[in-house]
C-alpha cells in the first residue's frame, strides 16, 4: 500500500483546522544546528588560521547561511500546501536549467576539480542541493495527481524515471555522485511509497547492475575507491588516507571523547574536518554519547517527518512529507556511513552539521516545508 493511499484517496478533502508547526522537529532540527555551529568553528579556525590568516572566517559564512537558512526555514513554513503544489513544476524546471548552467565553462565554478558552483560575488550557490527540493516537489505533485495510474509501469514510472534521470545524469557530470546517489534512491523509494509496484522496480534495480559496471570500468577512480572501502588501511597513505584517519578520530573518543576543542586529527590529520567528515570530530571529541545524540536527533528528525507523512489529509503533501523525510535521513545515513568506513567514501554533508552554505540553507528549507505540513497535522 502507498504513502498515498495509507493517508488517503487522491480526493480534495475538507481541510482541518491549522494547527502549530510540529515543535518536536523543529527542536531536534535547532540543536542539530546548533552542535554543527559550534563543531564547524571547532573544526575549521585551525585550518582557517593557518590558510588565510583568519580563525573566524568560516564561522562568519556558516553564520551568514545559518541566518539565510532560518530565513527559508521561516518563510516556507508559513507557505499553504497549495503554494507548494502550484510552484512544484516551475520550480522544478527553474534548477534543472541551473544544473545545466553549473556545466558551462565560465558560468560553472571548479573547485576541488569538480563544477558544481554558480560564482556569486564572494560566495558559491550550489544548484544541486535544491534540485532535492525541486525533485521531491516535482515527484509528489505528478504521482498524487496520476493516482492508481502509479500501478502501470509505462504511465506511472517510466515518465519519472526518465524526467528524474535526465537530472541525474547532469549532476553525474559535474561530477557530484554522491547527490546523484541520493536522488536515484529518493526516486525508487518514492515511487514505491506512490503506489508503483515492487516488481517493477526489482527490475529497474536489476537493469542499472550493468550501468554501474560501466562506471567502474570507465572511470577507474571509482573502482580504487571501491578497493579502498574494502581494504582501507592497505591505501592509508593514497586514496584511503581520508577514511583511515576517520577511523583513527572515531576511536580515539571513546565513549565520552577526548573533550570539545581536544581533537588531534583536525590539526591537517582529518582533509574536510568541517565539511564532509565533521561526524568523525564529533565522535573524538564527543565520543560514542555525542555521535549517538547526534543520530537520536536524526531519529527525531525522521519519526516526525514521516508521521506527517502519514497524517496529512492531502496526497500531494503526503508524498511531499514523505520525500522530504528521505532527502534528510538518506544524506545523514551514507554521510555517517562513509566516516564510518560502511560505505565506499563520496563527497556528501551531513545535514545541519556540515559547514557548506547551499546545503545548510536547502537543509532548513526542507524542515520549513515539514513544518508547513504539520500545520494540518497536529
Amino acid at each position: 500500500m502507498s504513502v498515498a493511499e495509507l493517508a488517503h484517496p487522491r480526493q480534495r478533502v475538507v481541510l482541518p483546522r491549522l494547527y502549530r508547526p510540529d515543535a518536536w522537529l523543529l527542536m531536534a532540527a535547532a540543536v542539530l544546528a546548533g552542535i554543527g555551529l559550534v563543531m564547524v568553528f571547532n573544526a575549521s579556525y585551525f585550518f582557517a588560521q593557518e590558510h588565510y590568516g583568519d580563525p573566524y572566517l568560516f564561522l562568519r559564512k556558516h553564520l551568514i547561511a545559518l541566518g539565510c537558512g532560518v530565513a527559508a526555514m521561516v518563510g516556507a513554513s508559513r507557505l499553504r500546501v497549495e503554494v507548494f503544489e502550484r510552484v512544484a513544476y516551475p520550480l522544478f524546471g527553474c534548477f534543472f536549467v541551473m544544473l545545466l548552467m553549473v556545466l558551462i565553462p565560465g558560468v560553472g565554478v571548479v573547485h576541488g576539480g569538480a563544477r558544481r558552483w554558480i560564482g556569486l560575488g564572494p560566495f558559491g550557490f550550489q544548484p544541486s542541493e535544491f534540485a532535492k527540493i525541486a525533485v521531491v516537489l516535482y515527484l509528489a505533485r505528478s504521482m498524487a495527481r496520476k493516482g492508481e495510474q502509479m500501478t502501470d509501469f509505462r504511465l506511472g514510472v517510466l515518465p519519472h524515471l526518465l524526467v528524474v534521470g535526465v537530472c541525474v545524469l547532469s549532476v553525474a557530470a559535474q561530477p557530484d555522485f554522491g547527490t546523484a546517489v541520493i536522488l536515484v534512491l529518493v526516486l525508487g523509494l518514492m515511487l514505491y511509497g506512490g503506489g508503483a509496484r515492487p516488481r517493477h522496480l526489482l527490475g529497474l534495480a536489476l537493469a542499472t547492475v550493468p550501468f554501474v559496471v560501466l562506471a567502474l570500468v570507465c572511470w577507474p577512480y571509482r573502482w580504487r575507491r571501491i578497493l579502498a572501502f574494502l581494504d582501507p588501511w592497505s591505501y592509508s597513505r593514497t586514496i584511503a588516507f581520508q577514511l583511515v584517519q576517520s577511523l583513527i578520530a572515531f576511536g580515539s573518543g571513546g565513549l565520552t571523547g577526548v573533550g570539545l576543542g581536544g581533537s588531534k586529527q583536525k590539526m591537517f590529520f582529518l582533509p574536510a574536518a568541517h565539511t564532509d567528515f565533521i561526524f568523525a570530530l564529533v565522535g573524538e571529541e564527543l565520543g560514542v554519547c555525542g555521535a549517538l545524540l547526534v543520530l537520536g536527533l536524526f531519529a527525531v528528525v525522521g519519526m516526525r517527518g514521516f508521521r506527517i507523512a502519514l497524517r496529512h489529509p492531502d496526497s500531494f503533501a503526503s508524498l511531499l512529507a514523505f520525500g522530504i523525510t528521505l532527502v534528510i535521513l538518506l544524506e545523514a545515513v551514507v554521510n555517517v556511513g562513509v566516516v564510518l568506513g560502511l560505505l565506499p567514501t563520496k563527497g556528501l554533508a551531513l545535514p545541519f552539521l556540515s559547514y557548506g552554505g547551499s546545503a545548510l540553507i536547502g537543509t532548513l528549507t526542507q524542515v520549513g516545508i515539514l513544518a508547513a505540513l504539520s500545520r494540518r497535522t497536529g
